[in-house]
Formats: structure tokens, C-alpha cells, sequence
């Protein structure tokens, strides 16, 4: 007996606790629809409803079935389940036949996991998801346009190609690349040659002996070499001629040395700005002109680039990291190289490309591309057999030397940027202002001086050229 009435007891308490949790689900899909009021039901789609009625209810009626199914529970209680995307009208009548009201059922897609996984994936981003008819609508502004694209594709998960995008990237979305080509080039030559003459009778018989590697191995060079007099063709930087008299035989001597040295710097700063996702050109330098024959024989010209070229597309992937896809270019015209064809003269080029893709932050900076080129010549010319007897054998050999290097960096750096104000921007030009006709003429100055210009453009204009202008850096 006892038991029995603690069985009792544990099945009454069990009773208790469950019946306000029943009341506490049950109250979040019920709808009270009052008499005489016209209302709206949201279902959504394959999820059921429970609808009540302040008054008791005879017949039910739905306009579309295929969009939501409806049955009675009690002569106040109705179940609604949503089928299909759509819109339609639930219709109460009582007792007598009179109506009692009409319900929009209106059946959508269920977006509140979507809602929820949406919260989770991209926290923080203020974007609004709807309903339309059966597909999702988004709207609201993110940070990146990364995080855009991934909200897209979370939405398609849920409704595969029924996504209308109506979000906006905020933020900054243009990007000024600033890029520098450096390149140095040093070249060193040096050629050391000599050259013999000899002239006169020997044994009783004249003779004329003239050798070597240079100048004096023409009997014009040797005439004049006699008469004390450096040989007209000579391309080295300085020559020497030796020349004495032994009874009836001259002999001439003729030593001649050059070194040459070079340096070449070249660096160009171009800057361009684009907005996030579109391409950008810059060129600076010039297009060469080309012939091109066609099938039937007339000849068209086609014009080359050469100089400094940069394409860029910057993509703006998250707040300040940028995705960077760009090609550069170093070119110049090379006739060295060229080649002659039915009388046309077509010069060559000599360029160095790279084309690549990086990521960076902004304000960083990468060097994207670097070329170290070392050329080495070595020559050795003479007379057989003379130039290989010891000592006097340098009087018939010719040796010189050449180096060239060349090394080329190209470093790129990206700001997001935003667009200033129009009188904050100045231009070379307002440094200075033309001279008058008195400066001009009587004084040979070609400007009159610094032109001064008020505001924020004088500011600018008193920077150096390797500021900043027309963007504000951020």
C-alpha cells in the first residue's frame, strides 16, 4: 500500500512539472484570431501553426490547399501547416453561416536556422534577411566583400539559386598602388694591344714588315707611324708610338689602351588608383611602329608599347587586406638587335615582365620581382707563333676585357584611399609663373619664383614631389 501511494505521489509531481512546459510550446506557434478582425498569419513552409478563435467556430474553409493545409481541433482551435511558398485565405464561418473573419495565411521559407547560422558564421555584420515568395533577400552593408561572398553562399545552401543580393560592401573600396622600378647598370672595358712595324734593307735587301694585332697592319698606318704621326684610325683612349733608326731599318711601336666605365640609374615612381575589383593601365613612355604585311601585299603598321607599364586589379577582401593581381613591365628599344626586311628597318626591344598575384595590408610593401644580370668577355687575339714567344710576344697580341651588370627591383606598395577635397589638390605648376618680358630678356630668368597659393593646395604645393596628392592617405 504504501508502495502504491508513493507511485502515486511521483506520477503526480511528474504531471505537474510537465504540463507548463507543454503550455510554454504550445504558446509559441498560437494565434488568437478575434471576430470581426482581419489579420495576418505567417507560417512557415513545412511547419504547422495553431490558430484559436475567440469564438466557436462551424466551418472551415482554405482558398489554396497546395499552399497550406488546414484541420479543426476543436470548435476554437485550428491547425494550420504551411506547403508552399505563396499567399492565400482562411475563412471562419459560424453556426448560422455568418462570417466571422478572414486570415492571409502567408506561407515562406523558413529562414530561422538560416538567421541563426548567419549570427554565427559573421558576427557583427548588420545584414537583413527576408522572404520572397520561395527564395531569400539580403540587404545591409558588410565590412568586406569577402564576407559579402560568404554570406552568399550560406544563403544558397538554403534556397540554391533563389538569392536576391541587395548588401553593400562598407568601407573603404579604392586602393592606390604606388610601385618603384630601380634599375642600375655598370659596364667596365678594358682592351690592352700593340702593334710593329718594320721598314728598311737588310743582308742587302729591303724589306717591310709590319704586324701586330691594332693599327699599324695597314701600309697607310705604318707611312704615317714612320713619319712620326699617331694612325688616324684609332678608336682607344690612348696611344703610344715608339720609333728609332738602326742604319737604314725603322722600326715603329705602337702600344694602345683603353678603359671605359659606365653607370646608369633608372627609376621611375608611377602611383595609380583604382576602385576595389576593376583594372587599372598606366604607361609611360611611348609606342614604336611596326609593319605588318597582310595576304594581299599592302603593308599596315602596328604600334608596340615600350617604356614603364603597370595593369593592376585590387581586390578589398577584408577591412585593410588587399588582394593584388598585377603585371609590370620594363621595356626599351634595342636597334642592336634589329632586323632589316624589304627595306624596312625594324628595331628590337629588350624588356623584363613579371605578372603576379599577393596579399598584403595597407601601407605594407613587397618586392615583387628582382634581376641580378652579370656579362663577362674575355678576349685574347695575336700573330701565330710571334705572340706566343715569351716577352717579345706581347708585341703581337691584343687582349681586352668587358663586364656588364645589370640589376632591376620593382617594389610595390598599396593605401586605401578616399577622394579629397578639390582645393586641397595642387599641381607642379603652381610652384611657379611665367617671367615677364623685363626678367625674360634682360635677366635670362625663365620663371619669376615660387607662385603662392593660399589654403591647403599652398601647403601641398611647398612638399616636395614625393608627397602626396589628391588622395588622403588613411
Amino acid at each position: 500500500m504504501t508502495i502504491r501511494n508513493s507511485l502515486k505521489a511521483a506520477l503526480l509531481g511528474l504531471s505537474v512539472i510537465c504540463v507548463p512546459l507543454a503550455g510554454t510550446a504550445q504558446a509559441e506557434t498560437l494565434r488568437v484570431v478575434k471576430k470581426g478582425t482581419a489579420a495576418t498569419l505567417s507560417v512557415p513552409m513545412n511547419r504547422a501553426v495553431v490558430v484559436e478563435s475567440d469564438v466557436p467556430f462551424a466551418e472551415l474553409s482554405i482558398a489554396n490547399p497546395g499552399i497550406a493545409d488546414i484541420s479543426s481541433l476543436s470548435d476554437r482551435t485550428i491547425y494550420v501547416l504551411g506547403k508552399s511558398p505563396g499567399l492565400t485565405t482562411l475563412t471562419l464561418l459560424d453556426g448560422a453561416g455568418q462570417l466571422i473573419t478572414n486570415v492571409d495565411v502567408k506561407v515562406a521559407a523558413d529562414v530561422t536556422e538560416f538567421k541563426e547560422r548567419l549570427g554565427q558564421i559573421l558576427p557583427g555584420e548588420r545584414i537583413e534577411v527576408r522572404t520572397a515568395n520561395d527564395g531569400i533577400v539580403l540587404s545591409g552593408t558588410v565590412s568586406s566583400s569577402q564576407r559579402l561572398q560568404r554570406a552568399l553562399d550560406l544563403a544558397e545552401r538554403y534556397a540554391p539559386e533563389r538569392v536576391s543580393n541587395l548588401m553593400s560592401v562598407g568601407g573603404v573600396q579604392q586602393v592606390m598602388l604606388k610601385v618603384r622600378f630601380a634599375e642600375m647598370q655598370r659596364t667596365v672595358s678594358k682592351a690592352l694591344s700593340s702593334s710593329l712595324a718594320l721598314d728598311g734593307a737588310i743582308f742587302g735587301s729591303d724589306v717591310g714588315i709590319d704586324g701586330g694585332t691594332n693599327s699599324l697592319n695597314t701600309s697607310g698606318a705604318v707611312t704615317n707611324a714612320f713619319n712620326g704621326q699617331i694612325p688616324a684610325s684609332n678608336d682607344n683612349a690612348g696611344a703610344v708610338l715608339f720609333g728609332f733608326s738602326a742604319g737604314s731599318l725603322r722600326v715603329g711601336l705602337l702600344l694602345e689602351a683603353l678603359e671605359q666605365k659606365g653607370v646608369v640609374r633608372s627609376l621611375a615612381e608611377p602611383n595609380l588608383t583604382a576602385l576595389s575589383g576593376q583594372e587599372a593601365k598606366f604607361l609611360a613612355g611611348g609606342e614604336y611602329p611596326v609593319p605588318i604585311a597582310q595576304e594581299d601585299g599592302a603593308i599596315t603598321v602596328e604600334f608596340k608599347p615600350f617604356g614603364i607599364e603597370l595593369n593592376f586589379i585590387p581586390r578589398v577582401v577584408d577591412k585593410d587586406t588587399i588582394n593584388l593581381e598585377m603585371m609590370a613591365a620594363v621595356s626599351d628599344i634595342d636597334p642592336t638587335n634589329g632586323i632589316s626586311i624589304d627595306g624596312f628597318q625594324i628595331d628590337a626591344f629588350s624588356r623584363r615582365e613579371t605578372s603576379t598575384t599577393v596579399e598584403m595590408r595597407d601601407g605594407e610593401s613587397f618586392a615583387i620581382a628582382g634581376l641580378i644580370e652579370d656579362n663577362f668577355l674575355d678576349n685574347n687575339r695575336q700573330l701565330p707563333w710571334l705572340g706566343d714567344v715569351p716577352v717579345l710576344g706581347a708585341l703581337f697580341r691584343s687582349a681586352d676585357y668587358q663586364r656588364a651588370q645589370t640589376e632591376l627591383v620593382i617594389i610595390i606598395t598599396a593605401h586605401l584611399v578616399t577622394p579629397t577635397r578639390g582645393e586641397a589638390l595642387a599641381l607642379p605648376t603652381d610652384r611657379i609663373k611665367p617671367p615677364t618680358e623685363q626678367e625674360l630678356f634682360l635677366f635670362g630668368r625663365t620663371a619669376r619664383g615660387e607662385r603662392r597659393v593660399r589654403g591647403a593646395a599652398g601647403e601641398v604645393a611647398q612638399q616636395d614631389f614625393s608627397g602626396s596628392y589628391g588622395y588622403v592617405m588613411d
